[in-house]
């Protein structure tokens, strides 16, 4: 059995949970998202979701861990939002924001501008001393990750000097320069 779909997923406080035709409903404070669900059965009870699976055939334990998952991030996400934090290092790497449009300098002859989708919330923090920092925060936790990837994508650290743009609190696996 697995171990994390055996676990149930509390419902908190101000979180309303709806199943209906192959679909699980989550609406919160921060939004509202929506799971189509397949070969498992979800049930509310007690303030809890169930997630259940039919046999123990090999694709039914597989999706029994994943949709469990996605439920509990579902909640999590609609009660207190999801949140990743990109650092830009380099020398001259700026970042800044317009609303939606995220505009980074990193290093080629001409600026990245990047339209964010509106379900993310963009902010940019440049102190001096520091490299510049690019907050996304959203309710959809699929949805930040794909953002903050393809940001990440413009730029990957690289392992000889560390620049590029990274998750922060991530650590780059360094190589030794040229030896002489």
């Amino acid at each position: 059995m697995s171990r994390i779909g055996k676990n149930p997923v509390a419902i908190p406080e101000g979180v309303t949970v709806d199943v209906k035709d192959n679909a699980i409903t989550v609406k919160g404070k921060l939004g509202e998202l929506t799971q189509s669900i397949s070969d498992v059965s979800v049930k509310i009870e007690d303030g809890n979701v169930i997630v259940e699976r039919p046999s123990d055939a090999k694709d039914h334990r597989a999706k029994h861990g994943l949709y469990r998952s996605l439920v509990s991030n579902m909640i999590e996400g609609v009660s207190n939002g999801w949140t990743k934090k990109l650092e830009l290092v380099g020398v001259g790497y700026r970042a800044s924001n317009q609303g939606q449009k995220l505009d980074l300098a990193i290093g080629f002859s001409h600026n990245i501008v990047m339209d964010i989708a509106p379900e993310v919330k963009i902010e940019t923090v440049s102190d001096k001393g520091k490299n510049p920092i690019v907050i996304l925060t959203s309710h959809d936790k699929q949805l930040v990750g794909q953002v903050a990837a393809k940001i990440r994508g413009f730029r990957k650290p690289e392992p000889y000097k560390g620049k590029g743009i990274k998750f922060v609190g991530e650590i780059i696996r360094r190589k030794a320069g040229k030896s002489a």
